[in-house]
């Protein structure tokens, strides 16, 4: 699991354009949104984008979406239950 979590980092980093960020700021039980990396709704899609790209995994249900994007922990639990 820790694997993917520091490969979900540097995706992060990239797909993101967080350039100002190394991968070991990001910790991996910190919010995605709001107060946390503060990510918005368009990293929001950049996310669901990488998902399905990157991992074959199609979140259509913005309810599950608010379930999986909330910290790099949940995304990585919901790749390996899924994948």
């Amino acid at each position: 699991m820790d694997s993917l979590i520091e490969e979900l980092k540097i995706k992060l980093i990239k797909e993101l354009n967080l350039e100002d960020m190394e991968p070991d700021e990001i910790e991996a039980d910190q919010a995605l949104f709001g107060d946390g990396l503060g990510l918005d709704s368009i990293d929001a899609l950049e996310l669901i984008v990488l998902m399905e790209r990157d991992y074959g995994i199609k979140i259509t249900d913005p309810n599950k979406g608010r379930e999986v994007f909330v910290t790099l922990t949940s995304m990585a639990e919901y790749i390996k239950a899924n994948s």
